[in-house]
């Protein structure tokens, strides 16, 4: 799938993957890889992913809800105590998978920016 496929009549959700793309210029390499649920950001691994909401939590009820147009998801070897997250999960044992909602391209911020740098630091 090319990223104009995954983006399809999704113009705000890929600005926010612009500005994220943007956002890990000049830390290194940095390899895509699309699917038809995420994009993975990869080093040796994946280090971090964007994905669209509204594939999966479309609706509740007979209403929908307001969704955040792009989520990143940034894997660190710790708990990070931002309020910022979403959400933040550990799959396993020393590994913190962390959820960020996307509404601006503000939001790629310098500190969201930070934390891809650590996250593509350990993907070795």
């Amino acid at each position: 799938m090319t990223l104009d496929e995954f983006f399809q009549q999704q113009e705000q959700s890929r600005q926010l993957f612009e500005a994220v793309r943007l956002g890990l210029d000049g830390i290194g390499e940095v390899e895509l890889r699309v699917s038809k649920s995420q994009i993975a950001f990869r080093r040796r691994r994946a280090f971090a992913w964007v994905w669209m909401p509204r594939q999966y939590l479309a609706t509740k009820g007979n209403q929908r809800r307001e969704l955040a147009p792009l989520v990143l998801t940034v894997a660190l070897r710790h708990l990070d105590p931002s309020p910022r997250w979403k959400e933040i999960v550990e799959p396993a044992h020393g590994r913190f998978t962390h959820h960020l909602e996307l509404y601006a391209v503000s939001d790629v911020d310098e500190q969201v920016r930070g934390w891809m740098r650590e996250a593509w630091l350990l993907a070795t």
